[in-house]
């Protein structure tokens, strides 16, 4: 990708540098880890408005009995409450894989506008076919209050706030630019662990190098949030914060000269090694549908499939 010729991400990177040099236009943000699913959730606002955004939230489920639980949203209810936020956005990076979204019962609990990338309606398709979801389940989006294009700019209260789209783990990722700091959900982890897997239904090893190049062409001290962290070998604690120049010259699989078609046969083959993740079936069932639970049938009961030998 010729990223001269990029104007979005041309547009980013000069908010990210308006944002360094202004310390009013840079975004607090508080993360919140789950264990269970080693996600990070993010509560990010503008100290001048108290305004909002929360992303990638967890929704806690116990696979084994069918129960889901607040535990995890709670602390961001409580947090949000603590410190008098005004929740305006509840941002979705993707469809997770690995954990079902809270945002339902945070948009009860806090309000706020759920969104996403357009190009969840192609996720919708695939995995709507996948779960046999019939006519009722619309593959239009129109489960979420905003679908997000590329480059389409928003603001959380005074900060400006831009979003790209970065495919490859699944065709609808998007990282969202908010002030100095860049939300890139699944596309890339810490520098010692590497980069998301590309083998999911929709996902190209190549799209996801090219999207992780064009957030690492980002001014090098642009903070990088991270939507999950696995501790690497050799380190003891949990961290999901870094920048895109410490990725450049130490990603173990994406640092600056390491080329498109190294990139690719490494990932290929190391996805060829990797399990499903154990949530998948029930969070992306979920997900594809905004985090509500299928409808329940005529026992008053919803039920989440499970396809048999289907992937």
């Amino acid at each position: 990708m010729d990223f001269s010729s990029d104007t979005v991400l041309a547009a980013a990177a000069r908010q990210i540098e308006e944002a360094r040099a202004d310390k009013a236009k840079r975004p607090s943000i508080a993360g919140f880890f789950d264990e269970a699913t080693n996600t990070v959730s993010y509560v990010v606002h503008d100290p001048a408005t108290n305004v909002a955004a929360i992303i990638d939230s967890v929704l806690d489920y116990d696979a084994a009995a069918g129960r889901t639980s607040h535990g995890s949203a709670n602390l961001i209810v409580e947090y949000v409450r603590k410190n008098d936020l005004k929740v305006e956005w509840l941002i979705e990076t993707h469809a997770h894989a690995d954990h079902i979204s809270a945002a339902p019962y945070l948009q009860s609990e806090l309000g706020g506008k759920l969104a996403i990338g357009r190009d969840i309606i192609r996720v919708q398709d695939v995995f709507g076919k996948l779960f046999n979801a019939g006519t009722d389940f619309q593959r239009d989006g129109s489960q979420f209050d905003r679908l997000f294009d590329d480059g389409e700019t928003f603001r959380l209260g005074t900060i400006d706030a831009i979003a790209l789209h970065v495919p490859g783990h699944t065709p609808a990722d998007m990282a969202f630019v908010i002030g100095d700091a860049a939300f890139v959900g699944d596309t890339i982890f810490m520098p010692d662990f590497g980069t998301a897997r590309a083998d999911f239904p929709g996902g190209d090893a190549r799209e996801l190098f090219r999207s992780i190049r064009r957030l690492l062409a980002l001014p090098e001290d642009t903070r990088l949030f991270l939507c999950h962290d696995y501790k690497a070998p050799g380190r003891d604690e949990y961290a999901w914060e870094t920048t895109v120049g410490l990725q450049r010259t130490g990603n173990v699989h994406v640092r600056d000269g390491v080329s498109e078609d190294e990139f690719v046969a490494m990932r290929t083959a190391r996805d060829k090694t990797l399990a499903m993740p154990k949530l998948i079936m029930p969070s992306v069932q979920v997900n594809i549908r905004g985090g509500r639970l299928p409808d329940p049938e005529d026992n008053g009961v919803s039920y989440i499939k499970i396809p048999v030998n289907a992937v």
